[in-house]
């Protein structure tokens, strides 16, 4: 199961990581593209790399790396080192995955190091329209939204009168994940992070939609997402309830509390409910 909480801290500013890392987020993201200017990429390759081989602190949370498709080379090979948990590949689409697994290759032998998770953002129609083909490859974990960009590629302006054009673009992303067999997607950010009860409410209809991670661009909106990823008490309780039913029919026909037929679709979403109380 990904982390619930991805806090984004832009590479070039190492002076945060250690500050990310205590802001009880369940991952860290060091960003190598859109936060790092142009000049200041080879800088933060070598912060990156820094806090990996070592300034990383024992006990800490997984840190992932988002690596720019455009720079794949100087990202991984900074990125893909022992301490590394997990990679966010920007701008993804089926050729910079086939370049990022030959990169991973390399970079995990020599390393000797356990595959490396992938996750892909998906940022620009022409990743939307392929989005079959990219949630095939093997390397990729899931999928997540580069919201922002993908709109603007889009020429699509956010606001009540496109909501339901925007839950159906984040639907296309969760159908394709759910029919190939990955992980639950990531659901992007805001980048408004003092409005949380605005946050709060995106979060709980992201979660609606089939979405199990957040992301994040502040540590304020951190416990947003975990008290709306984390099933509270009477939710688990619910849940553990569906399953010792089932268990108790012995493959016989069995209802829950309010009489409704229990099958094999109510038990997977009660045993992912249990997962997800367990894991907060």
């Amino acid at each position: 199961m990904l982390p619930r909480s991805f806090l984004y801290v832009p590479a070039s500013r190492p002076a945060l990581f250690a500050k990310a890392a205590a802001s009880g987020a369940d991952a860290v993201i060091l960003d190598l593209e859109d936060a790092v200017p142009t000049a200041e990429k080879d800088e933060a390759r070598a912060a990156v790399a820094a806090w990996l081989d070592g300034e990383r602190p024992a006990g800490g949370p997984p840190t992932w790396v988002r690596v720019d498709a455009a720079a794949l080379a100087p990202d991984v090979a900074a990125a893909v080192r022992p301490g590394i948990d997990g990679l966010i590949v920007a701008k993804c689409s089926r050729a910079a995955l086939a370049d990022v697994a030959d990169l991973l290759e390399q970079r995990e032998a020599e390393h000797d190091l356990a595959p490396v998770p992938v996750v892909g953002l998906v940022e620009d129609a022409a990743a939307l329209v392929d989005l079959a083909a990219i949630t095939a490859h093997p390397r990729l974990t899931t999928l997540g939204v580069g919201e922002v960009d993908l709109l603007g590629d889009l020429r699509l302006t956010r606001g009540p009168s496109t909501v339901h054009a925007v839950n159906q673009l984040r639907l296309q992303i969760v159908l394709h994940c759910a029919a190939a067999g990955l992980a639950a997607p990531v659901a992007p950010t805001s980048t408004d992070f003092r409005d949380l009860e605005a946050f709060r409410r995106t979060t709980h209809e992201l979660v609606d939609l089939g979405f199990r991670s957040r992301t994040a661009v502040h540590p304020a909106q951190v416990p947003v997402i975990h008290e709306v990823l984390a099933p509270d008490q009477a939710q688990a309780a619910a849940a553990q309830d569906v399953v010792d039913r089932f268990v108790a029919a012995a493959g016989g026909v069995t209802v829950d509390a309010n009489g409704r037929l229990i099958d094999a679709a109510v038990i997977r979403a009660a045993k992912e409910t249990l997962a997800r109380h367990s894991s907060a």
